[in-house]
């Protein structure tokens, strides 16, 4: 099964939580102090809110699979749609740890398509920064897509944010 994924962020948390929570008729499946998530099955999506980010609306949109055989067939498909990927392998973030890669779409917006293996107590094992994001940023992928620390274009040109040194993205 796949799953659509959806990542806000929101000013304030504890409003954002009622609001969602009564427009999903659901409790988030995971609370934290900077973070929720819902895993809802109609329609079947991983919604997250949290206070991460610099602004508040979309963070980013993603597919999450239940299997490694899923994720590499997402994989091929970003790749066969020319699009850059940067692909972070086993990493941990918003409370998980999984397999995940990134592409954007032509407008910028950055997909995360991911395969969770497990939770962990912390947003992000080995985390920097209290404020760092999850979500990788442009000039990176094209760097590490090039193999370097300068940005280098390469196939097309992607709009999703990047890691930095010593911080999460």
């Amino acid at each position: 099964m796949k799953r659509f994924h959806v990542h806000l962020h929101v000013a304030d948390l504890a409003t954002s939580i009622g609001f969602y929570s009564k427009l999903f008729a659901a409790e988030p499946a995971r609370l934290e102090s900077d973070y929720a998530k819902w895993m809802l099955e109609d329609p079947p999506v991983n919604f997250a809110i949290s206070t991460r980010g610099k602004s508040t609306g979309i963070d980013h949109l993603g597919i999450q699979v239940d299997n490694a055989n899923d994720l590499a067939e997402m994989k091929a498909r970003a790749q066969a749609a020319d699009m850059l990927t940067l692909d972070e392998g086993t990493t941990t973030c918003c409370y998980a740890k999984s397999e995940k890669h990134w592409v954007t779409d032509p407008q910028g917006v950055a997909w995360e398509q991911f395969h969770t293996l497990a939770n962990i107590p912390v947003f992000r094992e080995g985390e920097a920064e209290a404020g760092a994001c999850c979500t990788p940023t442009a000039a990176t992928v094209v760097a590490e897509a090039a193999g370097c620390c300068t940005p280098a274009p390469r196939g097309k040109a992607v709009g999703i944010p990047v890691k930095t040194a010593g911080g999460c993205c």
